[in-house]
């Protein structure tokens, strides 16, 4: 197995398309072909992550947050990116990072945080837009079924639990060849009238790639008339934040102590109590004060996140209850759901959970 197999398989669960675009995802250190000797998985790549890759043979760090965010013009060791960095290059480890990702895959961090508070009937905060294609072609009717299977077998026509959707409509192609053309179907030179199938599938941008080598090859056509267009629909599996839902409401002290416990954090910050029963949960791992109205206008009785400012508390505006829980504790448990996918995906050697604290923030 080299890099890329490991790549592929992180890839599947959450694609790097749907990372923010000021993100910086992907392999960050290292070489695609390397064989894989070993793989740690840590939240955050710090020198003591290197160290324990190197005692465990591991030549492949799966890394949360991504070691190089900003641009690095130098590479001397004089802050602790660049020694990471340094320190992985000598020892042939590469690093690879998620981020977000994973932050707005459909069973990724906050599917993660939903499950550790018990949530049921989850569901995303904040959709993706943007992220839909739509693919319209003309085929011979003769061609129509195998073309449309052909797009089907790469994954295009799937919308939320169905699969092999599309749509079509027959009529007459016309076209004429000048000399340096091949016509599959009718003569160069000549107006030639075509019974054929207007064929319109969906497809999710990140195998737009696979889905048009589809088209080109399954396509008897020497020039294939296609158009590709960005839906404005907004994609339910994709997206920031999660809501979901207690089987049985509780009270707001109670709701703070099950949340002190489920995620493991030595102190909670939240707005003002206000007296009422907590059912509806919205969370959303690290930073989330962005997503507050959008919490809001779910109906949420409380949300979950991280990284909130004093006057952030003042937006609650007795319509919700704000918890922070902080950063470090509201994905701590996102590297555990990377061993677990790993360890599915991957059975001819062991995937390492590291055991360091990269936790920057200290409780007195």
């Amino acid at each position: 197995m080299i890099v890329q197999d490991v790549i592929n398989h992180l890839e599947a669960l959450a694609p790097l398309a749907y990372a923010e675009d000021f993100d910086n995802v992907g392999l960050l250190v290292g070489d695609k072909t390397q064989k894989v000797s070993g793989i740690l998985v840590t939240l955050d790549t710090l020198e003591a992550v290197v160290d324990e890759a190197i005692e465990a043979n591991c030549n492949l760090i799966v890394s949360f947050h991504p070691i190089i965010f900003k641009g690095l013009k130098k590479l001397t060791g004089k802050n602790y990116v660049e020694r990471v960095v340094i320190k992985a290059i000598k020892h042939d480890i590469a690093i690879f990072s998620l981020h977000t990702a994973l932050d707005n895959a459909l069973q990724g961090v906050n599917d993660m945080i939903c499950n550790q508070l018990d949530l049921t009937n989850k569901r995303i905060l904040i959709p993706q837009s943007e992220t839909i294609k739509k693919l319209t072609t003309y085929v011979p009717n003769i061609e129509a079924e195998k073309l449309r299977t052909a797009l089907f077998n790469v994954g295009a026509g799937s919308i939320g639990n169905y699969t092999d959707c599309s749509f079509s409509l027959e009529g007459f192609g016309t076209y004429k060849g000048n000399e340096a053309s091949n016509p599959s179907k009718g003569k160069k030179g000549a107006l030639h009238t075509e019974a054929e199938t207007k064929i319109t599938v969906t497809y999710a941008k990140h195998i737009e790639s696979q889905v048009l080598q589809a088209l080109f090859k399954t396509h008897s056509y020497e020039e294939v008339a296609y158009e590709v267009t960005t839906l404005e629909n907004k994609n339910q599996n994709i997206g920031m934040g999660m809501i979901g839902e207690f089987a049985d409401p509780m009270d707001e002290t109670s709701f703070l102590h099950h949340l002190k416990t489920k995620m493991n954090t030595e102190a909670i910050r939240h707005s003002t109590l206000l007296n009422k029963k907590i059912k509806k949960v919205a969370v959303l791992g690290g930073s989330g004060s962005f997503a507050i109205e959008a919490a809001k206008a779910s109906g949420a009785d409380a949300f979950v996140t991280a990284d909130l400012k004093y006057h952030d508390f003042f937006t609650a505006e007795n319509s919700i209850l704000l918890a922070d829980i902080g950063h470090y504790e509201s994905e701590q448990f996102t590297k555990n759901l990377l061993v677990a996918y790993l360890t599915k995906k991957i059975t001819n050697f062991a995937i390492i959970l590291s055991k360091t604290n990269t936790n920057p923030v200290k409780y007195l």
